[in-house]
């Protein structure tokens, strides 16, 4: 067998220059020890950073795992923050320790909205796939999806004191579920297009929506159980309805039994294009909205006693405008009536301008009436804001801006440095320079579009290449701009330092190739020598310039052309050499190996050609993206390259075998360009999700079969997980209501190994029947059977216990849906099982959950099984003697704690006073002193 190639793998080692994701809200947190205001949350890709807002830096990384996040939301403990992904899952993270220990699938679809109740015990998510679901975060569980949306859900809130849900969608309705009995009771129809935003006002008696137009719409809630209870009789309400012969027969229907609800009137917004997203503060006394500019309104919702106070003052100055009207007539008139108008009660506060336009924004009220706004500007950009609610005209203060971690817009282009330390990304308005290490921003200094970059040799200087056809050189050290030399009258596509390091390169898109050299030259003013760049020739072409590229002896210099062709020409008399043709669409991307023998050509027609440069003949032609590839480069002294590519991902591919050795996958959006390191160890990657990639090579060998087979398997995984829902006996197919759960490749594998220990379990008994059979037909002990190394290697575990152990360690969310996935024939064992380890009082809650599942999914196999008869009557009286002495426990444990409790209370008020006392008594003599002081000077 001869000897294979080794390639080793490059693995993800971190993201940064993303400070925010357009794609998730900002929502302000509390971390341990820190006061209200400062920390907030947000997206970064598929991770969570908790930034510190005073100090401008990363607290705390929240680590996902491939998919984007896409909603936050804190909890009312402030000890968690759930967080929403792309692909439907809600994971729960501490933000004490970072860590993920709950995990939620239901959803088919990125998760749109995330609410807390007000105990922080349920969640209700909502998603782009139109479903509702109530999860139990205590019990780690899901209750119930709720169907009834047409379209992507956009909020969704809880009603504090009511088991009610409002949730509102972009199909224009807003909807009311009675969660006790999972059902829609009203729908309302107000809207012409999306419900974009959503919020509850003077104690949920009041429902204000944002559209797609400048209008914000509010609703009075009246709740009608509350006025039966207190005394209003049924039949006076019913018979007002029938007599009023223009009320619609809907009024009759059980929707106006728990509430109705009716349009109050409508606030203008400033703006006139739709609500992008709308918020209010913990208590809903605040409410800031927004739309796609930069303007972020904010108004403020006074309470009842202001409000009265307020018409008292319109009504006394109407009466006296009446008395004032009325004159000398004798008669009396009647007293004037002042009509209660939405905008008595809803007032503008301010409007705060941001710097950009503002993608998502959180409000949070602190103590003394000072309000601290948070926005997430679509710019990669996080400000706050502070003003002051009890002010008639409050002053906005900017308290902080969050922009250094990153750039305004996508990096076009990366540069290593050659000492393989720092790292250069330019975008439209500034060029970065970055500590590999640290990931730490050394140099931020403004630009023009930049296209392309270098370092220079040594390090000390960077020139970048402008949208605009300018050369502009950088010193790093001063951090300043050198010179601006007018290079193309076009853009300049691509430069490339010639290997001799004595000068560069240019082409643009005024057809011309042109040669530099660097210069030093001394200004009359300065006192050292500064950089330069001196134009020495100029090669001038049929077509548009896309890239180019010395070979490393220098001897050739191969242009990308607009006419999809790559033409190669001498350096030294710039005669023509190869004409390299092909592709279908234009060339992109070129580079060239270190021996100068292979050049390699990406494509906007999605194939990578890899051509002999002694012949210029084709070797291979790749299919290598989905999509264009942006950018190739070949690892220094090697002969394997990378692409990457508009399909989200990089490729790496060996030229002489052409063969695909592995994909990076990582980035949201397309990615721009990469840079490797001199040494080859790192790759620097950049996309339109505003994120910077490390890559990092690892010793870990790619063996090629291996690396497909895994493809293959995780191909198979997501088409198993993507099959047909498992069918519950007995659910409508189209109700409201449905389990929450969903199949995926997580419940199909515990499934599994809930059957493989069963199927154990199963051999074990029989083998020990066996054996007791054949002691009695001998009529002696035989040794017994050789135990399992399975059971040996779970600490000689007997089969039933092992049988717990698997279904313990099943994550309790995706619990019933693996019970679901079980064939009937395990049934009848498992419910022995459970029978056993309820007389043993072994895991008495998970047993009867999984029993009550299972009795109500297979009630109709169960209940005609007259074999099982016996079992459910066991399992009926032992599970209802288990759980009354379990709740006889937990009522001693409580009250024992509440004694406890009034115990320490009682403790600490005596002690409390006492040191009220001692404080009052040091007071007095730190007054007395003070006096006599004041005495002795006068």
């Amino acid at each position: 067998m001869g000897l294979t190639k080794q390639y080793l793998r490059y693995a993800a080692s971190a993201v940064f220059g993303v400070i925010g994701s357009q794609k998730a809200n900002i929502t302000f947190v509390t971390m341990r020890g820190g006061e209200r205001g400062r920390f907030v949350a947000v997206a970064a890709c598929e991770h969570v950073f908790i930034w510190d807002v005073r100090k401008a830096e990363k607290v705390l990384i929240l680590k996902g795992n491939k998919h984007e996040v896409t909603y936050l939301c804190a909890s009312p403990d402030g000890v968690h923050v759930a967080v929403g992904y792309e692909d439907g899952a809600v994971r729960i993270f501490s933000l004490l320790n970072g860590e993920s220990n709950v995990s939620f699938n239901g959803h088919k679809s990125a998760v749109t909205v995330i609410r807390y109740d007000t105990l922080g015990a349920r969640l209700v998510t909502g998603s782009r796939d139109t479903d509702v679901i109530v999860w139990d975060v205590i019990n780690e569980c899901g209750l119930y999806r709720l169907k009834g949306h047409k379209d992507a859900v956009t909020q969704a809130l809880f009603l504090k004191d009511k088991n009610l849900l409002v949730s509102s969608s972009k199909d224009s309705f807003v909807k009311w579920w009675d969660l006790d009995t999972q059902h829609c009771f009203k729908t309302m129809l107000g809207h012409r297009s999306e419900v974009w935003g959503m919020a509850l006002l003077n104690q949920e008696s009041r429902l204000i929506t944002g559209s797609a137009d400048s209008e914000l719409r509010a609703w009075d809630i009246n709740y009608l159980q509350e006025g039966k209870e207190a005394g209003e009789p049924k039949e006076k309400k019913g018979k007002s309805l029938l007599d009023d012969e223009e009320e619609e027969v809907v009024d009759e229907s059980p929707e106006e039994r728990i509430l109705s609800c009716k349009k109050a009137g409508s606030l203008l917004r400033e703006a006139r294009d739709r609500v992008v997203s709308m918020t209010t503060d913990a208590k809903a006394k605040v409410l800031a909205c927004h739309g796609s500019d930069a303007v972020l309104e904010v108004f403020s919702v006074l309470p009842e006693d202001e409000v009265e106070r307020v018409m008292a003052k319109k009504l006394k100055r109407a009466k006296k405008k009446a008395r004032d009207a009325q004159g000398a007539e004798e008669d009396a008139a009647p007293d004037p009536v002042v009509e209660r108008k939405l905008a008595n009660e809803i007032v503008r506060l301010t409007n705060i301008k941001a710097s950009a336009k503002i993608r998502w924004v959180d409000c949070l009220l602190c103590a003394g009436g000072e309000l601290k706004v948070a926005m997430l500007l679509q710019n990669n950009t996080v400000e706050t804001y502070s003003l002051k609610t009890s002010d008639k005209n409050p002053t906005v203060t900017k308290t902080s801006r969050l922009t250094l971690g990153g750039h305004r817009t996508d990096a076009r282009t990366l540069a290593f440095s050659s000492d393989n330390i720092a790292v250069l990304s330019a975008s439209g308005d500034t060029v970065k320079v970055w500590n590999r290490s640290t990931l730490q921003v050394i140099r931020t200094m403004e630009c023009e579009y930049a296209l392309c970059s270098l370092f220079v040799p040594g390090d000390r200087q960077i020139i970048l290449g402008t949208k605009s056809g300018k050369i502009q050189i950088f010193d790093l050290a001063s951090g300043t701009l050198l010179e601006t030399v007018d290079a193309h009258n076009g853009a300049l596509w691509s430069l490339c330092l010639s290997p001799d390091q004595r000068g560069i390169v240019t082409g643009g898109a005024d057809k011309t190739v042109k040669f530099w050299e660097f210069e030093l030259i001394k200004d009359k003013d300065a006192t050292q020598k500064r950089l330069t760049v001196k134009h020495m020739r100029t090669l001038q072409l049929d077509e548009e310039v896309l890239c180019v590229k010395y070979s490393p002896d220098q001897r050739l210099l191969a242009v990308s052309l607009l006419d999809c062709t790559v033409k190669v020409f001498y350096t030294d008399t710039l005669k023509f050499f190869l004409s390299l043709y092909g592709h279908k669409l234009p060339v992109l991307c070129l580079d060239i190996s270190h021996d100068s023998a292979l050049i390699a050509t990406g494509s906007a027609d999605r194939n990578v050609k890899i051509w002999g440069l002694d012949f210029g003949d084709c070797h291979r032609s790749m299919f290598a993206h989905d999509d264009s590839v942006m950018f190739l480069q070949f690892v220094p002294k090697t002969h394997l390259f990378f692409t990457a590519g508009k399909d989200k991902k990089i490729k790496q591919w060996d030229a002489d075998k052409f063969e695909h050795i592995q994909t990076l996958e990582g980035h949201h959006r397309e990615v721009w360009c990469l840079a490797i390191s001199p040494n080859g160890d790192h790759i620097v990657s950049s996309s339109h999700d505003k994120s910077l990639r490390l890559w990092e090579r690892t010793r870990e060998p790619i063996i090629l079969a291996e690396e497909r087979e895994m493809e293959r398997e995780a191909e198979f995984e997501e088409g198993m997980a993507k099959g047909d829902e498992p069918v519950v006996p007995g659910e409508i197919k189209d109700a409201e209501a449905a389990p929450a759960a969903k199949k995926t490749i997580e419940t199909v594998k515990a499934a599994e190994r809930v059957m493989e220990a069963l199927e154990l379990y199963r051999s074990e008994s029989r083998n020990m029947e066996e054996h007791q059979i054949a002691c009695q037909s001998s009529g002696k002990q035989l040794p017994p059977p050789k135990a399992n190394p399975i059971l040996v290697a779970f600490g000689n575990v007997s089969p039933s216990r092992y049988v717990l152990d698997v279904i313990k360690k099943v994550r309790s969310s995706e619990l019933e849906v693996s019970l679901l996935v079980l064939p009937f024939p395990y049934i009848p064992d498992l419910l022995s099982l459970f029978n056993c380890y309820v007389q043993d009082g072994l895991e008495v809650e998970l047993v009867c959950r999984c029993l009550f599942f299972l009795l109500r999914i297979h009630f109709g196999q169960i209940s005609s099984n007259q074999m099982l008869l016996t079992v459910i009557d066991e399992l009926r009286t032992n599970t209802i003697s288990k759980v009354r002495e379990i709740r006889d426990v937990l009522g001693f444990n409580s009250a024992g704690l509440q004694f406890l409790q009034r115990e320490v209370e009682s403790k600490e008020e005596v002690m409390f006073f006492a040191d009220a006392t001692g404080r009052l008594e040091e007071r007095r003599r730190k007054r007395k002193k003070r006096e006599r002081a004041i005495l002795t000077i006068a």
